[in-house]
């Protein structure tokens, strides 16, 4: 316990914090908006597709699909689930707060999101041909854009990164 409280001390380095930021929301240097025709609109809230969120068993498949890895970039991600067993035993480090900065840096980089191909904005469905794993960075950071409206390509193009890496999914 003590050597693991340990490296997730040495791990909240704000150079993966300033990493981090730089990428996600509108004051991205990264995310250059291009305007692409014929792009979907964006769908009213009231005629979005319901619910928003994958179920459970679909986030189950998507890390059963794509591994513990981002399909954009390739870093390690950790489920939020996981993140909040290991904050309650470690309530001495405060992994996790109300904003970005009250945030342990590598927990906030790697937590796993599940990101529509078409955004949700858009029209996107929640089905899993939609839906990758990524990196919060990499889901924050395209917003509500296309991946041709921020030059990205397809992430469903390449083979997800396999490692042995399991997401701490071994932490009880």
């Amino acid at each position: 316990m003590k050597r693991a409280e340990e490296l997730i001390q040495l791990a909240d380095m704000a150079e993966i914090r300033e990493w981090c930021e730089s990428l996600w929301g509108t004051d991205s240097p990264y995310v250059q908006y291009i305007p692409v025709p014929d792009s979907p609109e964006s769908v009213a809230k009231e005629n979005r597709k319901k619910p928003r969120m994958p179920v459970a068993s679909v986030k189950r498949d998507l890390l059963l699909r794509d591994g513990h890895h981002c399909r954009f970039c390739g870093i390690p991600v950790i489920r939020s689930e996981v993140r909040q067993r290991i904050t309650k035993s470690y309530p001495q480090l405060r992994i996790w707060g109300r904003s970005n900065k009250e945030q342990h840096a590598a927990f906030q980089t790697m937590w796993a999101q599940y990101d529509h191909v078409v955004p949700y904005t858009r029209g996107g469905s929640n089905e899993l041909d939609n839906l990758v794993v990524t990196c919060a960075p990499c889901n924050y950071g395209r917003m509500q854009y296309t991946l041709e409206e921020v030059a990205l390509i397809d992430p469903r193009t390449r083979e997800p990164v396999r490692s042995s890496w399991d997401g701490l999914e071994r932490f009880q």
